[in-house]
């Protein structure tokens, strides 16, 4: 009987540490924890008309068409040229003169994309400013985009036809 007291001691000793106290702080979510802290969207109010920067608008994309239509008329005479040059070696006068007219090309290319990037200039300069989207300088950059990337399109077939003939 002797040897169950101790044991019963420390079973009653054990019991008092089996404590069921709700003192720790629940592993759920706090409401801080699902709090949204973006920045509120706020409505754009739509654009009025900006009549300096219409013009500016303007003054580039009939830069771009002015250089849309020379690498147009480039485009025919390097073509023609190129058409002499078949089968010509490098070095000889034919090639030489389709190489010429590609270096052209390039040139009016680059006018062209210069142009552009003006516009693509205005716009981040609005962005950068907080200012609203402009449609009219989104259509320009659109359209001027596309006109870009054809010239490059007809430039690189162009310098194909060369290498190929």
């Amino acid at each position: 009987m002797r040897s169950l007291l101790p044991l019963a001691v420390s079973a009653a000793l054990l019991a008092g540490c089996a404590h069921t106290s709700t003192r720790y702080p629940s592993l759920l979510p706090r409401a801080t924890e699902n709090a949204d802290f973006s920045e509120p969207k706020r409505p754009v109010p739509p654009p009025g008309t900006d009549a300096e920067l219409d013009s500016r608008i303007a003054a580039l994309v009939e830069a771009i068409d002015a250089a849309d239509r020379d690498f147009t008329a480039a485009a025919r005479d390097a073509d023609a040229k190129i058409a002499r040059a078949r089968g010509a070696a490098p070095g000889t006068s034919a090639w030489l003169d389709a190489q010429s007219a590609l270096s052209a090309l390039d040139g009016l290319h680059a006018r062209a994309s210069v142009a552009l990037a003006d516009l693509d200039k205005l716009a981040i300069d609005r962005g950068a400013a907080g200012l609203a989207p402009y449609s009219a300088l989104d259509t320009a950059i659109t359209r001027a985009g596309a006109r870009v990337a054809a010239q490059e399109d007809r430039a690189r077939t162009l310098e194909a036809a060369l290498k190929a003939g």
